[in-house]
């Protein structure tokens, strides 16, 4: 099918759904699903927006106010992933238990107010990556239109640049969790230290930004494009300074520069 097609097969699933829940973050995929959301169900389409410890902080606002452009209910929860012991110790299928928690917690607001279906932003190009996540959508039975309807990212951005959506060009997002090698412990201190370096190099203009913390080592990777800017002096010891004061005793950078699921090539 081409990109039209699938665009008229995702509103068909949403019109046959008649309401929905929306698990939003903000980012790319999930704004696109509500806005089509909103536009075939009107104010039978719910936004919920989860936020904890492992959500980029520099997000919140800028989630609220897309939800808002777009017209869509926003309901805020809070998750507890960081309260789970199988969680925070960081197994290869972490991913696992934080999508258990939020959909626990979804499915919870999702009874009180009687909806039916509920609905994630995952695409297409995402059943190629490492998603162990997956397994607790089905389980919760939560369903992805966008890979129903065969959508890629590159066809997401495109029809929400159509739509006149401003995140159709936005940073990939990921959860915070996704900055530590399996293995290692994640706490609190950890996921503030890589937030923050993180917002640093967001306000100095860098795009795709990982802080991949390694116990005491802090791997930067940024856009290949940013890669030249970074290693200007000036640059290079302002992040250097702010890292070291986060407490990181060494920063590197990955000269491949940033690619999603980065942290799973060692499961390949």
């Amino acid at each position: 099918m081409n990109i039209d097609n699938k665009y008229n097969k995702l509103q068909s699933i949403l019109t046959e759904m008649e309401e929905a829940v929306i698990a939003y973050s903000g980012g790319v995929d999930s704004a696109f699903l509500l806005k089509v959301a909103v536009d075939v169900l009107g104010d039978k389409a719910q936004a919920v927006l989860a936020v904890s410890p492992t959500y980029p902080s520099r997000e919140f606002e800028k989630a609220k106010e897309v939800a808002a452009a777009i017209g869509a209910k926003l309901t805020i929860i809070e998750t507890n992933e960081m309260e789970d012991d199988k969680f925070r110790s960081n197994p290869v299928n972490r991913c696992y238990f934080c999508k258990s928690e939020l959909f626990t917690e979804i499915t919870k607001l999702a009874k009180t107010n009687r909806y039916k279906n509920l609905v994630d932003g995952s695409n297409f190009d995402d059943l190629g990556d490492h998603r162990p996540g997956m397994k607790a959508l089905k389980e919760q039975g939560v369903r992805s239109p966008l890979q129903e309807a065969g959508l890629n990212k590159a066809e997401i951005r495109e029809l929400s640049n159509r739509l006149g959506l401003p995140t159709w060009d936005k940073d990939a997002l990921a959860c915070l969790s996704s900055r530590f090698p399996y293995g290692e412990t994640i706490d609190l201190q950890k996921l503030r230290m890589v937030d923050e370096i993180e917002n640093y190099m967001f306000d100095l203009g860098f795009r795709n930004i990982r802080a991949r913390h390694q116990k005491t080592t802090l791997k930067i990777e940024v856009s290949p494009a940013c890669l030249k800017r970074f290693f200007e002096d000036e640059t290079r010891q302002k992040v250097v300074a702010k890292a070291k004061s986060l407490g990181y005793k060494y920063v590197t950078v990955d000269l491949e520069g940033y690619r999603q699921g980065s942290m799973n090539e060692v499961l390949k």
